[in-house]
Parts: structure tokens; C-alpha cells; sequence
């Protein structure tokens, strides 16, 4: 082991701020080592990816047939979303409902986006719209509990709404963005905790919440994990990850052919996200997402270390519009900047503080790992 004084990784620019982060005798980060030992010798991009992808498009196609879609892409505007609808159209020959949730929070950027690629490809959108009374309580029961994740009401509607309405409608193929080469290296489980912990969702509701959830939907880990595809049949697939796939090629070339624009920082298609991932988990807690991001990139051979490290001398958030920003947020939540202001400086909590499920987490990530299951880096 190296000496404690040696914060950042030799290799990528993850760092101490990853309280459960180990260096090997040389610096390099057990980020990097799970990278390099449990998803690249298994991470096939050149003829056996692109082959084995087809013939899943050709299953998919087969079981489609006689039906208004064949599958399920669920699309917030981001790049990884886009690039997957075009690909899943034009080069996998696939006809996908394109699934979007507004869960109150869509900058005009995204909106814009998602017309662009879904008009252009002449594809169906389906929005469903989730009770703004019900995920404002919500939001704000999160950033009452002094939590990290206070982005997890927008992204645990995301994932129930899109398998509940895949369950009703007997789609068998769900497509994601989900991809190694931007997401090899996960979020510390101390910066982002399971958005599909239903049990946490529901305590950190009832000790800060007001409204009753009667609209929002839950799901849990063992409904989408084990029952919809064990029982049902419905398979998650992600594409991407069976053929190179460069960010930022994949993102010009939306920019040509579709009109895209590009946003600041992955995942800044929602203001909400935005606020969350640029100010308050930098801000409050020290947890800067981007050195995740750039990580990634780095050990896909996307950016040099040099360049992430060069981008990090800046802060996360952009200091002209932070206060635009923040007042946007406290705005739309019906509270004051003071108020908002006060859950900034309120005690900092992690999900210990709650009910969890994270013993359930670790045991099925286990048994997935064991049976070739899943190859994701280590939170």
C-alpha cells in the first residue's frame, strides 16, 4: 500500500474524496484495477461485439413482429440516449417507442434534442409525466434528510415508470445508453447511493415528507432485477457497449445530422441534475462527479490524464451562474433561497442514516458477478 499522504490515482484522477478508495504500490487506484481485470478482457467492440449485437436486434425484430414497436428506448436527451436511438434505427434496423420521463425538471436544451432525433427518425415519443405535488415532497424530504443523493426521487420514477409501463405492455427488450466506454468506473456508493432502494426512498419520505405517494412510482430491486426478467422475459440490453463508441464523435455527429446541442457536463439535460451533480455534491460534501466522468474516459483511451486533471483546476459549477441557478431551484421547489440555503448548511448524513437495502445490493451483486451476470467497476 502507498503512503496516506499519495491522494490521487497514478492512472485516472479518482482520489481520496472516495473514502473506500485503495492505491496499489505503484498509485494506481482499485478503480483502474477493476477496469483493467473485470471489464476489458471481457468487453468484445470490434466484429464479435458488432455480430453479437445483431443477432440480438434480429431476436428482437422476430419477436416484434405484428406489433406498433419492438422495443423500449428510454431517452432523457443526453448523449448516450440519443446516439442509441440513431443507432437502434438506422443501423440496428429496429422500430423503439422512444420512453421518456418528465418528472418536472427538462432544460429546453433537452426538449429540443429529443424532438430533433425523434422527428428526424420518425419515431413514436411516449411522455408520461410524473405528479409534480408528489416529487416536489419528495425532493424536498431528500434535501431535509442531508443526504448525497437527493437525485434519486427524478431517477427511481425514471426506472419504475419505464419497466411498470414495459410490464403492462408485454415488451420484452428495454434499451439503455448504459455503456462502459463513458461509465467503466462507477459513482462511490458514499456519493450516490442505489436509486432503486425503495425501502430508503420510503423512510427518508416518511421522517421528511408531507404528502401521501399515491401517484409516484416505486419499484424495488427484486421486481425489476429478479421477477420482470426471470419471470416475464424482459431483458435490459445495452447496445453501446458492442461497438466503439466515442463521446465525443458520437456527440458531433449528432450535432451535424440532428441538430443536437451540446450541454456543459454529462447528465446536465435536467436542471435539476445539474444543480445536484455541479454544486451540491461538490459544494457540501467534496464529491466532484467529474473526476468519474474523466476516469472513464481515460481508461477508454477518450481523454489524457493530463486533460482531466487541467479541467479539474476549475470548479464544477460556473460561478456567473450558480446564483441564477440556486434561486431557479429553491423556485421551483416553493421554498426560499434561505431555506435551500439552510439544508447547504445543515449536517452532512449518508444512507446509513436510513433503512437501506445495501446488504441485499452486495448479495446479488455478488451472484450476478458469479455467474458472468455483471462486470461493472466497484462502488
Amino acid at each position: 500500500m502507498i503512503d496516506e499522504a499519495f491522494k490521487v490515482c497514478s492512472n485516472c484522477v479518482m482520489d481520496a474524496t472516495d473514502a473506500n478508495i485503495v492505491f496499489n504500490e505503484a498509485g494506481v487506484c482499485d478503480h483502474c484495477e477493476t477496469f483493467y481485470k473485470d471489464i476489458q478482457p471481457f468487453w468484445h467492440t470490434d466484429s464479435k461485439g458488432w455480430d453479437e449485437i445483431q443477432n440480438k436486434a434480429a431476436l428482437i425484430r422476430d419477436q416484434g413482429k405484428g406489433k406498433e414497436f419492438d422495443c423500449i428506448i428510454g431517452m432523457s436527451g443526453g448523449i448516450d440516449s440519443s446516439y442509441l436511438t440513431y443507432l437502434a434505427k438506422e443501423k440496428l434496423g429496429l422500430r423503439p417507442l422512444v420512453f421518456h420521463v418528465d418528472a418536472g425538471w427538462n432544460s429546453q436544451t433537452a426538449v429540443n434534442n429529443i424532438e430533433h432525433i425523434v422527428d428526424k427518425l420518425g419515431l413514436d415519443l411516449y411522455t408520461e409525466v410524473i405528479d409534480w405535488e408528489e416529487m416536489k415532497d419528495l425532493q424536498l424530504a431528500f434535501f431535509k434528510s442531508g443526504v448525497p443523493h437527493i437525485d434519486t426521487p427524478q431517477d427511481h420514477a425514471f426506472f419504475a415508470t419505464m419497466y411498470k409501463f414495459a410490464s403492462k405492455y408485454k415488451v420484452k427488450h428495454i434499451l439503455t445508453g448504459g455503456n462502459y466506454s463513458t461509465e467503466c468506473v462507477r459513482n462511490p456508493l458514499e456519493w450516490m447511493y442505489y436509486q432503486s432502494d425503495a425501502r430508503q426512498l420510503k423512510d427518508i419520505h416518511k421522517k421528511h415528507g408531507k404528502k401521501p405517494l399515491r401517484n409516484y412510482p416505486v419499484t424495488n430491486i427484486f421486481w425489476h432485477k429478479v421477477y420482470l426478467p426471470y419471470f416475464r422475459g424482459i431483458k435490459l440490453i445495452r447496445p453501446l457497449d458492442y461497438m466503439p463508441y466515442h463521446k465525443e464523435e458520437a456527440t458531433q455527429f449528432l450535432v451535424d445530422n440532428f441538430g443536437y446541442q451540446r450541454y456543459a457536463q454529462k447528465h446536465f439535460e435536467s436542471r435539476f441534475t445539474k444543480f445536484y451533480e455541479g454544486y451540491w455534491l461538490p459544494k457540501k460534501f467534496g464529491y466532484d462527479t467529474r473526476k468519474v466522468q474523466y476516469s472513464s474516459l481515460i481508461l477508454t483511451g477518450q481523454m489524457t490524464r493530463e486533460e482531466a486533471l487541467e479541467k479539474l483546476k476549475k470548479p464544477a459549477f460556473d460561478e456567473e451562474e450558480i446564483h441564477h441557478d440556486f434561486e431557479y431551484v429553491a423556485t421551483k421547489l416553493g421554498i426560499s433561497v434561505e431555506e435551500l440555503q439552510g439544508y447547504m448548511d445543515a449536517p452532512n448524513k449518508t444512507f446509513r442514516d436510513y433503512k437501506n437495502q445495501q446488504e441485499v445490493y452486495e448479495i446479488g451483486a455478488k451472484v450476478m458477478r458469479m455467474f458472468g451476470l455483471e462486470k461493472g467497476g466497484k462502488r
